[in-house]
């Protein structure tokens, strides 16, 4: 089968967009193959012609939404303007534009009736990236684990935040609160 097929895109799209509309109402495992065909207006043939069960589907959107969080996360440090958080250029983050991107996941992610694992899935990816990147960029003279915890659950908070506020904000506003606050917790007042 043909992955780049416009057939099988538009299949493979209206398989993803059915899940998220269902995914608002029960969680994953409540959500059966006839439900989803129903909800995506596809035979359930169509279906196992490319999934095996709803959970394929859920983890191909998922595993395609954290390699794009990878890609937004990395963009600054592509820039090399991470040297010196000062330096922070607002528009060198992309992580506000991937959540804009994926906004009815994130919906669901935040959701207070929502399984908890979709929000530590996505804390731990998080996690992850600061991990590789803080090894990269930083030298510690401590366990950075603590560092890398507090800093994705900043970075969570503002995502929620965005999220209760129902993102009015723009991404690029919120590239500039991220920007404000890093440079504010990098600021160290002169000692006397």
């Amino acid at each position: 089968m043909n992955e780049n097929d416009l057939r099988v895109i538009k299949t493979k799209k209206a398989l993803h967009e059915a899940l998220l509309a269902l995914l608002k109402t029960k969680p994953l495992e409540a959500i059966s193959v006839s439900a989803l065909c129903s909800k995506a207006s596809i035979t359930r043939g169509t279906f196992y012609l490319h999934y095996k069960d709803v959970g394929a589907v859920f983890d191909e959107h998922l595993n395609s939404l954290l390699l794009d969080l990878e890609d937004s996360y990395m963009e600054p440090y592509r820039h090399g303007t991470l040297d010196l958080p000062r330096q922070l250029d607002p528009s060198t983050i992309r992580i506000f534009h991937h959540v804009k991107k994926y906004q009815k996941f994130y919906e669901i992610v935040f959701d207070k009736k929502s399984s908890l694992s979709y929000y530590y899935s996505l804390l731990e990816k998080i996690k992850r990236l600061m991990s590789d990147t803080l090894k990269e960029h930083v030298q510690l003279d401590r366990d950075p684990s603590m560092l890398i915890s507090y800093q994705a659950n900043a970075i969570m908070g503002l995502l929620i935040q965005w999220y209760e506020e129902g993102f009015e904000r723009t991404p690029e506003a919120m590239n500039d609160e991220l920007t404000y606050y890093i440079k504010l917790q990098n600021f160290a007042p002169p000692r006397n």
